[in-house]
């Protein structure tokens, strides 16, 4: 929500306004953002504040409501003599607000299209306070993002910074729609033009010096007739600072550099600005006229500028006159001092994305385009979120199935339906494909009623009937391993493997008496068996032949863990603690079974780490990579415990990741179907914004992301899509 307290003064309240707010009188309308309406207040003791009220369909959001909490506790956490501060907030109420400090005065903007650019002391004090706020913002962990004339406020004593509290909840993934740019392209940096939000501290640098180039002459360093064309400037030309005097020349053009490694810290950039003069003119005094391109787009194809990658820069430049028109939203960011930097294996290993020079083209299934297919036939009354929906990628089918919709075999290339399974179940899951067959889970009846069954039925591949069923043990999953699948007996006593063409029996493994067992299938298959009363904390890891099923016991392993994944000849399982009443707590630590030897050993992982049992987690190549319910990344080594790096994602939700090896990136995807793109160390190489129609896991089940070939393909909110890895942005055809 675009802060615009003091833009255009105070206008006498409506009709339609309330009274109060969380106890403040409301005076008057200051102005509105986006997402809510922005007050002057007055609290019970006269203290006058900005109180920010979020509009009512916001509000009715769960997704925008976590994310508004996330930005009063990091606005909380920025406290400076030139930002305004948050006194109050309650982000559960009907219609969540905030309250900051309210500073009268004008805006920067005002100041200078009113009363012309600033020079000598007025510009130095300028100067000095926004890089005084900037620097409380960064140490408080958060990045601006949209520094620019309208969000700072000239007080009597100073500057301050406004604009970094509630703004990040406005790009919930649900709320966020086609062409929103988040920033204002004259005063964003090239990076956040690139990956819209993968700028750091830098970029705050880079929009420092576009203001104070503002300030000083009237135009922005990169000003042109349209908002394309400025946005190009800023990615590909250099400044223009014919009207900005000496000292402050010098010092802006290091700051608007391209690579923001080569631009000045804020404590290098503090003595330099307390050198500018404090009498004399730092700019021509005059307001210049804007330097117009005279690069036309429709040429692109046919005159050599210099190339940018067109799923990074071209999306962001289309749609920054959207953001100059009032639709854009600004964007804070989180950055972690580990976030997109990398130490040990991955970030050793790590290599260019996609975009980088020299990047092969993507390998897709035969005629291939972008494409988006709504999965969902009903609205489960009670979402369950099982964890076992999702798709099975098989050649140039996939099969899909989840909460709200039964199995269905999708074209790989285009989305389109070939055939539903449909024989009075409430929902089934593939759990196999191969040869002709495809093999589901089913639930008959609803999730919640106790009169569910639950059975194995193996599908024909071609037209989705029914070839044969059995029932299996309520709650019980099964496992694809080869030709089988592998399921718990109705009675519980026996782990039977069925042939997937015919459901023919092909073994069965005696559960050892007072146990109970899960199978679990990757490389090899297992089964952990464990006391069914939990009275007995360790259970006996089995390992069975690929040829005949022929059990093996491994060892004793935890009662209390879950296999992440296989690396190298281990097993590896993470492992929770409970609390007293039985609720898990985050995972504690890795178990490493060596299944050939039988031998285990504990790694500890990171305290404070926060992994919960619940969270997304996906061991690649040795390191597990986890998505936080608050929308964190982490890198962990399942080899050693250490973490390698954290990225705060500003995004809830997400999926566990899948790698692609042409790239070396890690694709993720929300419940409301924005997909996000990181490099092995922790580096944001692409995102999109939320899908239309996409629900959140509540009502469809978690999301989950996959790969046909190169392609991209996600399952996220009842919702099924693909997209290119270096055109995510390309929309899918009109049905």
């Amino acid at each position: 929500m675009t802060d615009v307290v003091g833009e255009l003064g105070p206008v006498p309240l409506s009709s339609s306004d309330a009274a109060t707010v969380g106890g403040y009188t409301l005076i008057d309308r200051l102005g509105s953002g986006g997402m809510g309406m922005v007050y002057l207040a007055r609290s019970a003791s006269g203290r006058q504040v900005a109180v920010k009220l979020v509009h009512a369909q916001f509000a009715e959001n769960d997704e925008f409501r976590a994310r508004f909490r996330q930005e009063i506790a990091a606005a909380r956490r920025v406290s400076g003599a030139f930002t305004a501060p948050v006194v109050d907030a309650d982000p559960e109420a009907e219609r969540p607000w905030m309250a900051t400090l309210y500073v009268p005065g004008p805006t920067l903007a005002q100041r200078v299209t009113e009363s012309g650019p600033l020079a000598g002391a007025e510009l130095r004090t300028l100067a000095l306070g926004l890089c005084e706020a900037l620097r409380d913002i960064h140490q408080a962990g958060v990045v601006h993002r949209d520094l620019k004339p309208a969000n700072v406020l000239l007080a009597g004593d100073g500057p301050r910074v406004i604009d970094f509290g509630i703004s990040r909840a406005a790009d919930s993934q649900a709320l966020t729609t086609t062409g929103r740019a988040f920033g204002t392209p004259p005063f964003m940096s090239p990076e956040q033009m690139n990956s819209t939000r993968g700028a750091g501290p830098a970029s705050d640098v880079f929009s420092l010096a576009a203001v104070l180039v503002f300030a000083a002459c009237g135009r922005g360093p990169f000003d042109a007739e349209s908002a394309y064309l400025t946005a190009y400037n800023v990615v590909h030309l250099p400044p223009v600072l014919d009207d900005v005097a000496e000292p402050l020349r010098s010092i802006v053009a290091r700051c608007l550099e391209k690579d923001p490694r080569r631009r000045p810290g804020l404590d290098e950039l503090l003595p330099l600005f307390q050198g500018l003069p404090a009498d004399g003119a730092s700019g021509t005094g005059r307001v210049a006229a804007p330097v117009v391109t005279t690069w036309d787009p429709a040429s692109r194809h046919t005159t050599s500028p210099p190339r940018v990658p067109r799923r990074r820069v071209l999306l962001a430049s289309l749609t920054a006159g959207l953001a100059l028109a009032g639709l854009g939203a600004v964007a804070v960011t989180w950055y972690g001092g580990t976030g997109g930097t990398g130490t040990g294996d991955a970030a050793a290993g790590a290599t260019p994305g996609s975009d980088a020079p020299g990047a092969p083209a993507p390998t897709l299934p035969k005629g291939w385009q972008p494409w988006q297919t709504t999965l969902r036939t009903t609205t489960p009354l009670y979402g369950s979120g099982d964890s076992d929906s999702g798709c099975l990628v098989s050649g140039e089918a996939l099969y899909c199935g989840g909460e709200g919709f039964t199995a269905v075999r999708l074209d790989a290339a285009t989305g389109t339906t070939a055939w539903r399974f449909s024989a009075g179940v409430e929902s089934s899951t593939p759990v196999l494909a191969r040869d002709g067959v495809v093999v589901v889970n089913d639930h008959q009846g609803p999730a919640w009623s106790t009169e569910k069954r639950q059975w194995v039925t193996g599908l024909g591949a071609d037209d989705g009937k029914a070839r044969w069923t059995h029932s299996v043990a309520d709650g019980a999953r099964a496992a694809a391993f080869g030709t089988w699948v592998v399921v718990l007996s109705v009675d519980e006593r026996y782990l039977i493997a069925m042939n997937a063409d015919d459901g023919t029996e092909a073994w069965r493994f005696p559960v050892p008496a007072g146990m109970y067992c899960d199978p679990w299938s990757g490389d090899v298959l297992y089964a952990l068996c464990y006391a069914a009363d939990a009275k007995d904390l360790t259970g006996t890891l089995w390992r069975f032949d690929p040829a005949d099923g022929d059990p093996h016991e491994v060892g004793a392993v935890p009662y209390r863990a879950r296999p992440a994944g296989v690396d190298g000849s281990d097993l590896v399982l993470l492992e929770y603690p409970v609390d007293p009443a039985g609720e898990p707590l985050a995972y504690s630590s890795v178990v490493r079974v060596d299944t050939t030897a039988g031998t285990s050993r504990r790694v500890p992982l990171p305290k404070g780490g926060g992994v919960m049992k619940d969270d997304a987690t996906r061991l690649i190549g040795g390191t597990l990579y986890t998505a936080r319910a608050d929308g964190t990344v982490s890198a962990v080594s399942a080899r050693t415990g250490e973490e390698r790096w954290r990225r705060a994602t500003e995004v809830q939700n997400l999926s566990a990741p899948v790698w692609s090896e042409t790239y070396d990136e890690l694709y993720f995807v929300t419940g409301y179907g924005g997909l996000l793109a990181l490099d092995k160390a922790g580096g944001e190489v692409w995102r999109t914004p939320a899908r239309e129609g996409a629900r959140p896991q509540a009502e469809a089940g978690p999301p989950h992301v996959y790969l046909t070939k190169d392609a991209v393909v996600a399952l996220t909110g009842g919702l099924a899509f693909s997209v290119s890895p270096v055109e995510p942005d390309a929309p899918a055809p009109l049905p």
